[in-house]
């Protein structure tokens, strides 16, 4: 077993945390380090925590974390944020509202940049969330910025996926438009002492049933998490959830489509590593890439072949 997957199984916390840099990083140890720490994951709860910048996320995900404090589990908190621009790093946002619970030993908080991914979650969150398992965190907890591909993406890294809404600033078709409704498995309606809260889920409701029914209805939470009101009915809904795909036929279903996904995933990120060395490493390759009248879908499909045909060449050797 890999020395860090060793350590983390042991409880070492400052193992974990290179663990996810080492698997932010890219490095050359990382699928071997992972396949390890996939053998001692332990089945926390995975929740992602979504929604548009400004619906008081953090502010609720600081309230949440207190709440499973005093129950005495144990959090972890991936913060996926925005890559900077300059950089490259993650931009840490109102992630100061969290401060509080820095030096929490049950809490653990790591943000993160989505680095360019191709998704809008890096691969490096689904592996940072199982290396956050395998230390044998109760819970983790993934909240993202904005509400676009990352929200899509979301789904396919978490258990249970709550998106945060606020009354009267016009996120409910925005969601509707962008197939968010269909990913969430709750919504939080927060600052539910603003005017409008009764409007917004009216309009909830409505959508709801425009979507379609499955076993599970989606409950919908009003929340003020300013005054720590409505966070234990919420925690409620996220238990009653994680049961649910437990003991259903549709929660075993997920799972599998995760996998699969990930399967897929991992395989298309190795590949692409694999090409984009293929076409970096040659110097007649990077001056074509500067002509200023290249053709990229033939150069692409021309590529592609000289990239296939060498790699036959180095699988038959």
């Amino acid at each position: 077993m890999h020395e860090l997957a060793e350590r983390i199984q042991a409880g070492d916390i400052r193992a974990m945390a290179r663990a996810i840099t080492l698997v932010e990083n890219n490095h050359p140890d990382k699928l071997a380090l992972l396949s390890d720490v996939f053998s001692i994951k332990k089945q926390a709860h995975y929740i992602g925590i979504t929604g548009s910048p400004g619906a008081g996320k953090s502010s609720l995900v600081n309230r949440l974390l207190t709440h499973l404090r005093d129950r005495g589990l144990t959090v972890a908190v991936i913060a996926v944020d925005p890559t900077s621009p300059f950089s490259g790093g993650a931009l840490l946002g109102d992630r100061i509202r969290m401060q509080q619970h820095f030096t929490d030993p049950g809490i653990f908080i790591r943000s993160m940049a989505t680095r360019g991914s191709l998704g809008g979650l890096s691969r490096a969150t689904k592996d940072s969330i199982r290396i956050c398992d395998a230390y044998g965190f109760d819970v983790v907890l993934v909240e993202t910025v904005g509400v676009g591909q990352s929200e899509l993406d979301i789904m396919k890294v978490v258990d249970t996926t709550a998106v945060v809404l606020t009354p009267n600033s016009g996120d409910v078709l925005q969601i509707f438009k962008a197939g968010i409704m269909e990913i969430a498995d709750l919504f939080v309606l927060n600052k539910a002492d603003l005017p409008g809260v009764r409007k917004l889920k009216v309009q909830l409701e409505e959508l709801l049933m425009i979507s379609g029914h499955t076993d599970w209805v989606n409950p919908i939470i009003e929340t003020v998490s300013t005054e720590n009101k409505g966070i234990d009915t919420l925690w409620q809904e996220f238990v009653k959830h994680r049961a649910y795909l437990d003991e259903t036929e549709a929660g075993s279903q997920k799972r599998k489509n995760q996998l699969e996904l990930e399967v897929y995933d991992l395989m298309r990120e190795e590949l692409w590593k694999d090409v984009q060395t293929f076409v970096e490493s040659d110097e007649r390759k990077q001056e074509q890439l500067k002509e200023e009248n290249l053709d990229p879908y033939e150069q692409a499909s021309a590529w592609l072949e000289e990239w296939k045909k060498q790699r036959g060449r180095m699988g038959s050797s």
